[in-house]
């Protein structure tokens, strides 16, 4: 594809804005950056409405924008699961999350793993949380370079070697520089352009596209009838109507499990800001529902039959979508700006998931076990330095290896973190578990969840069979279902035997 040039000049003008607007970061707030809490969490100084920024943007991301409208093109309704998922989560974040922030801030945890080792008393579940959390996040941050290659490809800038990489490397290394120099606040500042672009560009387009290809019915007619329905299921099974609410239930446990979800909110001023958030944030799920509509626009568009974009689509297959879609309907000025909204949407995630990296692996691997008589300042240093590393071991996975291996890795991600819940969620409301109980059932649901995916060439959804019938269900759930009777049933064995129990720093008041 030739190079787009008024694109490029938006696109490379609004990414100056936002490294100026990265670096310009650090008097935002200001504190003293040499402490982990002020540079990894912002000194918790986060009202509402910075909040909600931050939290849309860690949340809503480049891969977001790309990926769940491909799903709509290739895989139709099924797509939408997303949209449900987001919606469910909220709820859940309005009575659990506050009980989180306030603990945390009365004992000064930085990590969900903070939290474990203060509640149940057990380093090496705490260290459990952490690696998973750690492990988990590096295939995330992966596939937000995969929105951004995208986007850069369709920009006409693609090739082989030094040349096709090299944006790529540039825009990470900035992403590296201010995270580094900012920390928090940078992702924060930046979320909240990300966040009115991404607005701009979707209001634009669910509005502009339909009145070019003829209207919302003519697009729906236009999709295949087998894509705008889940199939009624056949036989002795429940088909895609179990897969679907499982995908759904699933991914809202999952959602804040991930660090850089726990970050930003406990990177709020008030257990307050967290409430509201989960009221306000449901803004963005109905922004969710009229991007994967643009999966199906592309489809009544026919971009994938159109010449013009065939080196994209056979590059990049269902995730060209909605590059190849605004390419078709707006002028150059206007995908540039789209365009950038959904490359800055890769940067926002990845800072925020890299600092969260960095805490976890600072505060519960280095300081826990490596270095415990470190002082603050060389806590800060270390998480630095990390947060660095784990942006670039992310570009290079993307570079190194094919795009099939991080999207694998980043299922078992969701698979993976789903088993910390247990000893986070329920260490929120219950001291009953035994923290032994509760790694061993840790233990057999990364097994079994791995296991299960492995089974299926690493696709979510794992046919459970029970009483005759079989019920296709997402991996992640059935593995917290083994890892929760594991738990529930040690838990007792284990107080009978007079098992050492891990001592408890946390009171009742310090939730409140």
């Amino acid at each position: 594809m030739p190079i787009n040039w008024p694109a490029l000049v938006v696109f490379v003008l609004l990414f100056a804005l936002i490294t100026v607007l990265g670096f310009v970061a650090v008097h935002w707030r200001r504190g003293d950056l040499d402490l982990l809490h002020e540079w990894g969490l912002a000194g918790s100084r986060f009202g509402t409405l910075v909040t909600w920024f931050l939290l849309g943007g860690d949340l809503y991301t480049a891969y977001t924008f790309i990926a769940v409208p491909a799903l709509m093109f290739g895989a139709g309704g099924l797509g939408f699961f997303a949209v449900p998922y987001t919606i469910m989560v909220y709820p859940f974040v309005f009575v659990v999350f506050p009980r989180l922030w306030s603990v945390a801030r009365q004992h000064g945890y930085i990590t969900a793993a903070d939290f474990v080792r203060g509640r149940h008393g057990n380093k090496w579940l705490a260290l459990a949380v952490a690696v998973t959390g750690i492990v988990a996040t590096m295939p995330y941050i992966a596939l937000q370079l995969v929105g951004m290659q995208v986007v850069i490809a369709a920009l006409g800038i693609a090739g082989t070697g030094l040349w096709g990489d090299l944006p790529l490397v540039i825009a990470f290394v900035i992403l590296a520089a201010f995270t580094y120099t900012s920390g928090l606040r940078a992702p924060a500042a930046i979320a909240i352009v990300k966040d009115i672009l991404i607005w701009i560009t979707v209001v634009v387009a669910i509005v502009a596209i339909p009145i070019a290809l003829g209207g919302y019915a003519k697009i729906f007619a236009a999709v295949p009838p087998a894509k705008l329905l889940l199939p009624v299921p056949q036989g002795a099974s429940l088909g895609l109507y179990s897969a679907y609410a499982t995908l759904a239930l699933g991914s809202a446990l999952a959602l804040f499990l991930y660090p850089h979800s726990v970050t930003g909110v406990l990177s709020a001023s008030n257990r307050r800001a967290i409430s509201r958030n989960a009221a306000f944030l449901p803004a963005y799920s109905f922004l969710l529902a009229l991007i994967a509509l643009l999966g199906f626009m592309a489809l009544a568009a026919g971009v994938a039959k159109a010449p013009e974009f065939a080196p994209l689509v056979k590059e990049y297959g269902p995730n060209s979508a909605v590059p190849a879609l605004l390419l078709a309907m707006f002028p150059s000025w206007f995908v540039g700006l789209a365009f950038a909204a959904i490359a800055i949407g890769a940067l926002v995630p990845a800072a925020i998931m890299s600092i969260a990296g960095s805490n976890l692996w600072t505060r519960n691997i280095y300081r826990e076990f490596l270095r415990p008589d470190c002082t603050a300042a060389q806590e800060a240093k270390t998480a630095k330095l990390v947060s660095l590393v784990i942006k670039f071991g992310a570009l290079v996975f993307v570079l190194g290896l094919p795009l099939q291996y991080a999207i694998q890795l980043q299922l078992l991600g969701g698979v993976w973190i789903i088993q910390t819940l247990p000893a986070v969620i329920g260490g929120l409301y219950t001291r009953w578990f035994h923290d032994r109980a509760l790694f061993l059932g840790w233990l057999a649901g990364i097994v079994a969840g791995t296991a299960m995916a492995a089974s299926q060439q690493f696709k979510p959804i794992y046919p459970l069979h029970l009483g005759g019938w079989t019920i296709p269900c997402y991996a992640a759930l059935a593995a917290l279902v083994i890892n929760f009777i594991v738990v529930i049933v040690l838990t007792p064995i284990l107080n009978a035997v007079n098992a050492e129990r891990g001592q408890d720093e946390t009171k009742a008041a310090h939730y409140v």
